[in-house]
This record gives C-alpha cells, sequence and structure tokens, in this order.
C-alpha cells in the first residue's frame, strides 16, 4: 500500500456509511487495509481528513457496541441516533446492534 492510501481509503469508507447503520473502528480500519490492531488509529487519521465535517462520527463505535459519548457532543450524537432509528441501552451500547452492523461488503 503507497503511503496516504490507507488514509484516503478511511476517508472515503467513513463518508459511504448508511444512515440506521454502524461499523467498528476495528471493521473500518480492516476495509480501509490495515490491521484490527491498528483501530485505535482511525479516529486521529479521519480527524485529518479535508472533509472531517462530512464523516458520520457517530455511526463508527466500539466492537461490543458502546458509543463513546462526550461532554461536549453527547446531546448532538443522541439526536443523530435518534433521527436514524438507532436506540442506545442504558450503558450507551446500540440495541440491535448484530442487526445494523455495516461490514463494507453488503
Amino acid at each position: 500500500m503507497k503511503p496516504g492510501e490507507f488514509s484516503k481509503n478511511l476517508w472515503r469508507l467513513a463518508l459511504t456509511i448508511p444512515p440506521g447503520r454502524v461499523t467498528t473502528y476495528a471493521t473500518l480500519c480492516v476495509a480501509a487495509g490495515g490491521h484490527p490492531r491498528m483501530a485505535q488509529m482511525v479516529t486521529y487519521i479521519l480527524g485529518k481528513s479535508p472533509d472531517v465535517d462530512k464523516i458520520p462520527w457517530h455511526r463508527i463505535v466500539y466492537s461490543d457496541g458502546k458509543v463513546w459519548l462526550s461532554p461536549k457532543y453527547d446531546k448532538m450524537r443522541r439526536e443523530l441516533y435518534k433521527k436514524e432509528g438507532i436506540e442506545l441501552d442504558d450503558q450507551n451500547r446500540i440495541k440491535n446492534f448484530e442487526h445494523i452492523i455495516y461490514s463494507f461488503d453488503s
């Protein structure tokens, strides 16, 4: 893989996650040509995207279906989930996670 190609693949793939579906950091990483252990780098690399404002951050979650909610973006993310029909349980995990996971080969 050429330098920069992995980042471009991540950026491109992140923009294709459909509304009402989610993927994991590791799934996105592997689909872009990386190793699952590189998943921790995904957020950093996506943050460097020229289309950073267009990336559907709320559709990328942890492998156990848990979502990262920060005080700054908590309300906004919850509204986006509600708008897309994605429900969270009491522990900020996606309900029906197995049914709405997006794997890039579907």
